[in-house]
């Protein structure tokens, strides 16, 4: 295929991908400038939509806050309550009196999007309460400027007064990056061991988006697929939530053309990945890198307008060469997960299960419809 050729497929698949969720009642998405919080791309940004496990972003957010304010250390153990224990999948298999220490329990939330996990680290981190914890969330939330955001509980479990909306969890994102930069590279972890056992990250787009750092994925029946992703190429980062895909696969092409439309708004030349169909599917592995080795974030300054002009100018011959992707690994080389491994997709794949509201903190009036209580939840 002529280099002409490649490009127009590669315009064509990128214009269907973009369109491929708009339409769908739980649909919502948002591509930000991490710089300047200026938004890009939006469709239905502040629609309030179910989080799912987008909801451990903001666990993790309080924890990092703990750490740096000298509340709790890596190496603080964590003992599991029978409540934690009960927690359904995703989850680490923890049992009622184990223990895990502080860091063991951030890994399992950004890899596994362990349940479990979540509720010991949001009851450590409530004074023995997930309920406690869940008002400070959305408190700490409210200060942040998440303003149609409500936390029910530390796992993103089905809860129906539970909402967010693609603005506040890019928001959200753009806050754990800059509020815990040293931190933050825990969002790259593609897995860690617990206990003699592999846990991959379920987040597949750092390993076939370039740039690609970060950070959570989110899945339950009523929310659909839900990412939010934070990439730097050329010295622009973008970061960008979507919910509501319809399969994990779809989600994710989705969000790939939507970041490399972020970035060609930039100037930035978009790249031929790794998920494309096999006729633009090019790049090859780079060298291996450590993800918690990695440099801290950094938010470059925003270009101007000329600046966006010239590398616009230069993107259009850019755009048809591939670049390599990134494979980022923690304990062992050259690591990927096995082809015919199930990776569940997140947090809520119990049949049948809907968490009681919480009571203290007021929802916010408007709301999506109600998560069903019946039927098997889709892994």
């Amino acid at each position: 295929m002529s280099r002409l050729g490649l490009g127009l497929a590669l315009s064509v698949w990128l214009a269907a991908q973009a369109q491929a969720q708009i339409g769908s009642e739980r649909y919502s998405a948002i591509v930000t400038d991490a710089r300047s919080g200026n938004t890009l791309i939006a469709a239905n940004p502040d629609e309030q939509r179910y989080p799912a496990s987008l909801t451990k972003m903001m666990t993790v957010y309080l924890a990092f806050e703990a750490l740096r304010d000298g509340r709790t250390t890596l190496d603080s153990v964590i003992r599991v309550s029978g409540n934690a224990a009960s927690m359904p999948p995703s989850r680490l298999g923890l049992t009622a009196g184990m223990m895990l220490t502080v860091e063991e329990a951030i890994l399992a939330l950004v890899t596994k999007s362990a349940n479990d996990a979540a509720a010991a680290l949001g009851e450590y981190l409530g004074g023995g309460s997930e309920e406690r914890f869940a008002q400070m969330m959305t408190l700490r939330a409210r200060a942040l400027g998440m303003t149609r955001t409500t936390f029910r509980n530390a796992s993103g479990l089905p809860d129906l007064d539970q909402v967010t909306t693609a603005r506040d969890m890019a928001l959200l994102g753009r806050r754990l990056m800059q509020d815990h930069p040293s931190r933050y590279s825990f969002f790259s972890t593609p897995h860690f061991v617990f206990r003699g056992r592999t846990h991959w990250n379920h987040n597949r787009l750092l390993q076939e988006y370039e740039g690609t750092d970060g950070i959570k994925t989110g899945y339950v029946n009523d929310s659909g697929f839900n990412l939010v992703a934070s990439t730097q190429r050329d010295g622009v980062r973008l970061i960008a939530a979507v919910f509501g895909g319809r399969t994990g696969r779809e989600r994710d092409r989705h969000m790939m053309a939507l970041l490399d439309q972020g970035f060609m708004q930039m100037g930035v030349a978009p790249t031929v990945h790794r998920s494309l169909p096999p006729m633009m599917a090019a790049a090859q592995a780079a060298p291996v890198r450590a993800a918690r080795a990695q440099p801290r974030p950094q938010l470059a300054a925003s270009p101007s307008k000329a600046q966006v002009a010239a590398r616009a100018a230069r993107a259009a011959p850019q755009a048809l060469a591939a670049r390599p992707s990134l494979l980022r690994t923690v304990t062992t080389r050259n690591a990927r997960p096995p082809a015919a491994a199930s990776r569940i997709e997140q947090g809520d794949s119990g049949r049948g299960y809907v968490r009681a509201p919480a009571r203290a903190v007021q929802a916010p009036s408007a709301r999506p419809g109600r998560p069903k209580a019946t039927g098997p939840n889709r892994r």
